[in-house]
């Protein structure tokens, strides 16, 4: 019996240990810290490390473009206070480069870059103050299993880039503003319990999803909202033929008009959009819930339908993930 009890510490010893993050780093514009630049911190890292990497930020705004690489992966930004630990940027498109003599595109507009894998942030606030014309992305990510919560997402167009065919996201407890396309992209992308907040009369997603990817955006249990005086958005519109988008048990402000949907008309390279997109709804609530009048190439999904609408088996691809336990 001995045996086995100490067999049995053993092994949940280990299980502890493995839980635990390998190194944990402080950053702080006052000193405190072993580094004041939360890119510093990222680069002291060791590349492809051992496990997980903690990354603590302390309260304060840092005007920084922050990358992570694809060589860099298991890492976690942890912010002090999403109100007060700010990452800001103004880059957008358009902007001359003054490195390369050249204008920044819209996927270089970025203010936080996420390349590597598993990657998480929680307690953050990321920003592009660029809200004057074009599009500029506070936060563009590419990696695999990403997970951002108890943060925001501040910005105008093209706020998020959700990207890559292969990348999954999930978003949980956020807060996402922006005017046009401000969710967009080609990745599967979850978003929970999110308030998404439209700042002009426009479009809130942009799903490029591919034809191979069963899911693209899809939203539970989120408030759509919008600053005073926005009353003409629509859910989304097709950047991409196959476009998936679905909201659902999702309350709708009355700034949501009644079509809901928009099919992206005028674009020479993809015409009649509509006709491959998938966007569809299950249970809206609230002022903006028009199923009746929705248009009619959109879906309103049955309760059988549903059962396919699970976190696992959207993310399940090649391999299961499931990062809401």
């Amino acid at each position: 019996m001995k045996k086995i009890t100490f067999i049995f510490v053993f092994l949940f010893s280990i299980l502890a240990m493995s839980q635990n993050p390998y190194i944990t780093i402080m950053v702080a514009q006052d000193g405190s810290g072993q580094f004041n630049s939360i890119q510093k911190a990222i680069n002291s890292l060791r590349d492809l490390g051992p496990g997980e990497a903690l990354i603590k930020i302390k309260s304060g705004i840092y005007k920084e473009k922050v990358v992570i690489p694809s060589s860099k992966h298991q890492i976690t930004l942890e912010g002090e206070n999403k109100e007060t630990t700010i990452i800001t940027n103004d880059d957008y498109s358009g902007k001359l480069n003054p490195a390369t003599s050249e204008k920044l595109t819209t996927f270089d507009s970025y203010t936080v870059l996420i390349v590597g894998d598993d990657i998480k942030i929680s307690n953050l606030t990321i920003q592009n103050t660029w809200c004057n014309k074009g599009q500029a992305v506070s936060l563009h990510v590419e990696g695999d299993r990403f997970v951002m919560r108890d943060s925001k997402l501040l910005g105008c167009q093209d706020t998020l880039y959700s990207a890559k065919d292969n990348s999954r996201q999930y978003y949980e407890n956020c807060y996402i503003e922006g005017t046009t396309d401000f969710i967009f992209g080609q990745a599967t992308a979850v978003f929970k319990n999110c308030e998404i907040r439209s700042l002009s009369d426009s479009y809130i997603t942009a799903s490029a999803t591919s034809k191979e990817n069963e899911f693209g955006f899809v939203f539970f249990d989120c408030h759509l909202t919008a600053k005073e005086g926005v009353s003409k958005v629509f859910l989304g519109r097709p950047w991409r033929p196959f476009a998936k988008t679905v909201f659902i048990n999702t309350t709708m402000g009355n700034h949501i008009i009644p079509e809901g949907w928009n099919p992206w008309k005028g674009d020479k390279m993809f015409p009649e959009k509509e006709k491959t997109t998938f966007y569809a709804e299950f249970g809206s609530k609230g002022e903006g819930e028009n199923p009746h009048k929705r248009v009619e190439w959109s879906h309103q999904l049955s309760k059988k339908e549903m059962k396919k609408y699970t976190i696992e088996n959207i993310f399940k691809k090649t391999t299961r993930w499931n990062p809401s336990k």
